[in-house]
């Protein structure tokens, strides 16, 4: 684990220190630390991480075509043999031959090798540049531990950002509701004071009930929202979350510094080292056309049938040259340039894809910006316009009807707010993903 990612984890464990409330665990738990979670426990990020330490075993294995080979061996055999197949004959003095010429069985012939052999490869150029091209492989995968970093930074964000809404609709249909009980108890003292009506305290409570109904929503709505923060996070499913950030703080804040500036994506990045180790990649193939010089030999006693032990060696070095391979490795050149080529065209969409993020991100923080300052104005007429019908209503110039429509009006311009300040987060993370900080919002 890179240090930034080391330092995060320990902020983020510090940050995280569960509440047990009952039988539950609660976390508080900020934007900021949502993100950190994420991108330090997280489940993709650990799946990237075990990749690159498979990475990283992948370059050790190429390692050992430099390093000496050492192997010892035991065996114990026996044979037998047809003197025919020996290819020529023994004679004796008098010129007769020792074995009959249509053949005889000899043997066995027991021995038993105790034996160790050891070989090394003096010069291997092509082994050399297989050892850089796989480096550069482990390098990718490095680089793309920040791809999915940024990926899962953004999804947490948004996941927070959804709870952080399912927070605010609860809130605002609570709001609903206190004002619903508030005009059901009006109507009720005017209808027992004589001033009042029956079908202003039936209206009323037909509000009432329906305001509740969608309060049970909003918090089916939530609690579901909450389920995916979770599962974003990788958090048990029986723990529960309290937002520390609510919707309208994290949109009174600007954009940071660092996400006001223009940032390289890791996906940019990962390509440039990709088409790097697609280049050692073809290098290594091309010189597997020089030769190869290596060393070789084994040392170890040996035992006839009913001998002694005789230690026996055998050395040579060996200089292989390719000739010929039936054009395999010119096909797998062909292959790798293909290949290099291919990343090439992905380099040059995904420039042209980010671009086009960047500035349709922009557009959306402008537009979620602007939505949000109308949704703003909306609300704070819809409260007037309540506040006015209400003092009509107590005054008993006219029934609760423009109360109800007015809080009608009133709760559509609460949930148009919440969801402006959802949009303007929303954009404002998605702005930071095409630019490759997700990692920075908080």
């Amino acid at each position: 684990m890179s240090r930034p990612l080391a330092r995060a984890a320990a902020g983020t464990a510090l940050l995280l220190i569960p509440v047990v409330a009952g039988a539950q665990t609660v976390r508080r738990l900020s934007l900021g630390d949502a993100v950190r979670r994420a991108v330090t426990q997280g489940t993709a990020a650990q799946v990237a991480r075990t990749r690159v330490q498979q990475a990283d075993a992948r370059v050790r294995q190429q390692r050992s075509a430099l390093l000496p080979s050492i192997a010892a061996a035991a065996l114990r055999s026996g044979r037998q043999f047809n003197t025919a197949t020996l290819g020529f004959e023994f004679r004796g003095p008098d010129g007769k031959p020792f074995f009959d010429p249509r053949g005889m069985v000899m043997g066995p012939v027991n021995t038993v090798d105790i034996r160790a052999r050891a070989s090394l490869n003096i010069f291997d150029p092509g082994a050399w540049q297989r050892i850089r091209a796989v480096a550069s492989t482990a390098h990718v995968a490095e680089i793309d531990l920040d791809v999915v970093a940024e990926e899962a930074a953004a999804a947490a964000a948004l996941a927070y950002v959804g709870a952080a809404r399912g927070d605010a609709q609860v809130g605002a249909r609570s709001s609903d509701s206190t004002l619903a009980a508030e005009l059901v108890r009006i109507a009720q003292d005017q209808l027992a004071a004589g001033t009042g009506i029956a079908l202003d305290v039936t209206r009323a409570r037909a509000q009432l009930a329906a305001v509740r109904a969608q309060l049970i929503a909003a918090r089916s709505e939530r609690d579901r929202a909450h389920l995916d923060l979770q599962r974003a996070l990788s958090l048990p499913a029986d723990s529960s979350i309290d937002l520390t950030d609510s919707l309208s703080a994290l949109a009174a804040g600007e954009p940071r510094a660092e996400e006001a500036t223009s940032a390289r994506r890791p996906e940019l990045l990962s390509l440039a080292a990709q088409r790097i180790a697609a280049d050692e990649q073809i290098r290594a193939t091309r010189l597997e056309r020089l030769p190869v010089l290596s060393a070789f030999g084994d040392h170890g006693p040996i035992q006839g049938a009913g001998g002694a032990f005789l230690p026996t060696y055998s050395f040579g070095i060996q200089l292989a040259v390719p000739i010929f391979d039936g054009f395999r490795r010119e096909g797998r050149l062909d292959e790798q340039s293909a290949q290099r080529r291919e990343l090439d065209l992905r380099t040059h969409d995904a420039e042209r894809q980010i671009d086009f993020d960047v500035r349709t991100a922009l557009l959306d923080v402008d537009t979620a910006r602007e939505q949000g300052d109308a949704a703003r104005e909306r609300l704070a007429l819809a409260e007037q316009e309540v506040s006015q019908a209400r003092d009509r209503f107590r005054a008993g110039v006219v029934g609760n009807a423009e109360v109800i429509t007015a809080s009608l009006s009133l709760s559509q311009a609460r949930t148009q707010l919440v969801d402006a300040l959802a949009a303007q987060l929303t954009a404002r993370i998605e702005l930071a993903r095409a630019r490759g900080n997700a990692r920075d919002v908080k």
